[in-house]
């Protein structure tokens, strides 16, 4: 089992959590009233820091119901959060739809799920080896 440390620097903020057991990504909460206008993005501050596990990484992740009920996003998705950041966790909100819409103090706003990173090591060479894929990109299996 791992440990995320959390740190509460707003007296409003909420403790990330799993709304169901074996659930991936933590609900994020909003400290602050915010109108979002249609066609407009928002940072919404958290009021959290966090301290993640060795070799980890935090991704910030759309909420669905917020995507399909009110055309409201995750701008920078997923948002990475490296392990040394002690920051403030803060969320880029836009509104794709058509009507503003209102972040309420407590709302969850994003998820966030702990991703394992790997040490690489980076290495120019001269050619890479062949795949069956190749260069094929941006369409190139069709639509069916």
């Amino acid at each position: 089992m791992y440990e995320l440390k959390v740190k509460k620097i707003d007296k409003d903020a909420k403790i990330p959590s799993f709304a169901h057991k074996g659930d991936a990504g933590m609900d994020l909460y909003s400290i602050e009233e915010k109108i979002i206008k249609a066609g407009e993005s928002e940072l919404i501050h958290t009021g959290i820091c966090i301290e993640l596990p060795e070799n980890t990484e935090a991704q910030v992740r759309p909420r669905s119901g917020l995507a399909l009920n009110h055309s409201v996003t995750i701008l920078n998705t997923p948002g990475t959060v490296d392990e040394g950041y002690r920051g403030e966790i803060k969320v880029i909100m836009i509104n794709h739809g058509e009507k503003d819409f209102k972040v309420e103090k407590h709302m969850k706003i994003a998820q966030m799920v702990i991703k394992p990173i790997y040490e690489i090591e980076i290495s120019e060479v001269e050619e890479l080896s062949d795949s069956s894929r190749g260069k094929g990109g941006f369409g190139s299996t069709g639509m069916m």
